[in-house]
């Protein structure tokens, strides 16, 4: 499935480092601007208890958690919509991801250096958002000299285009991002084929010191980023990259008694994942039997055939139907057949709505 988010941030606020801990991978986490060029991808586990918990009670062979991607994209600077730094490069590989993890530095250190000279996360906030909005006027205006023959010919297809165009045009003139506007079903149907960077939902990731991270509200940065998160209705999440690396090359034992020691149930990097899976909108369903347990990602609002189509096209082709109880139901009744004694086993067609947390056994045939 490729649903992607996209690392992004000013040059040495922690990207990469943060990239590396989350896809366990060593791409370069360097103290200079443009460590990173051409993006990096890398494919991440979702954490989820239920996953062990449905193996404890079906037993199977293996288990397989669910994985989505990130991608690490090189630092932006100021000027980039008019080519500055990496500028369109930086900006074509935003537009192919499905929403944005912003990462900005909370923490002073004088041996790291910082783009600006000095620690300022709403300065830094603001000049990747005016990068988006230069680019994205740019794109609405290129449209709008497309569609300018046709609305001359009174094209109502057109017409209503160009009046979405000209509605976006004046809020992001405002200074304001495409995702804070109210859009009707269709405007937001023909807004999503325009492919507009500030109408990507994002999930601010606030960098901080390894002392600071545990107090966050004590941080005046953090307070800073979490206040213009609140504003535009985005979630802000302290970390500290640099110990969530060190973490993530740790045994899962090693973790568990770190985590112990300082009280704490998940790591920032967990967080992290969860919330960016939530943020694509993304659910997950379970496969189980005695071979394997798996779990599946899926859109949200995924109709059962389609969701059988991400394990094999041949599953969505020959559709028959769909045996379903709920995770839920599982831990109540302790196992498949007392689910199915208790009723909640049920037959589903073409029209169910998978829910996540659904375990299901796909009927089909080709």
């Amino acid at each position: 499935m490729a649903l992607t988010a996209g690392i992004v941030g000013l040059p040495n606020v922690g990207k990469s480092t943060l990239f590396n801990a989350i896809t366990k991978s060593k791409v370069e986490a360097a103290n200079y601007p443009f460590a990173t060029i051409d993006p990096n991808v890398g494919v991440v586990e979702v954490p989820d208890h239920r996953l062990a918990e449905i193996t404890k009670r079906i037993q199977p062979k293996k288990e397989v958690p669910t994985t989505f991607e990130f991608t690490d994209i090189a630092g932006l600077v100021e000027g980039a919509s008019k080519g500055e730094g990496l500028g369109n490069r930086f900006l074509s590989h935003i537009r192919e991801v499905e929403a944005i993890c912003h990462v900005v530095r909370c923490f002073d250190d004088d041996s790291v250096t910082h783009v600006s000279n000095s620690v300022d996360p709403i300065r830094d906030i603001e000049i990747i958002n005016l990068e988006l909005i230069f680019a994205d006027l740019q794109t609405i205006e290129n449209r709008i000299g497309r569609l300018k023959s046709k609305v001359k010919s009174k094209d109502q297809e057109a017409i209503f285009e160009n009046n979405l165009l000209e509605k976006l045009k004046k809020t992001l003139e405002a200074n304001n991002l495409v995702r804070s506007l109210d859009l009707s079903v269709d405007e937001a149907k023909i807004c999503k084929h325009f492919h507009l960077l500030t109408s990507k939902p994002v999930l601010y990731i606030a960098n901080m010191s390894e002392e600071g991270v545990f107090n966050p509200e004590d941080n005046e940065y953090f307070q800073l980023v979490k206040a213009h998160a609140a504003k535009e209705n985005s979630e802000v999440i302290p970390i500290c990259a640099k110990t969530e690396e060190d973490l993530s090359e740790l045994s899962d034992e090693e973790k568990s008694l770190f985590f112990e020691e300082l009280n704490i149930s998940e790591s920032g990097l967990d967080r992290v994942i969860k919330a960016t899976y939530s943020l694509l909108d993304l659910q997950t369903y379970f496969t189980a039997g005695p071979t394997e347990v798996r779990a599946w990602t899926f859109k949200k609002g995924t109709k059962a055939p389609q969701a059988a189509g991400i394990i094999h096209s041949d599953f969505e082709r020959g559709f028959i139907r769909a045996e379903v109880y709920s995770y839920d139901d599982l831990i109540k009744y302790g196992s498949e057949a007392g689910a199915k004694s208790a009723g909640r086993l049920r037959s589903e067609g073409k029209e169910y709505t998978v829910e996540d947390g659904d375990i299901i056994l796909f009927r089909f045939n080709v």
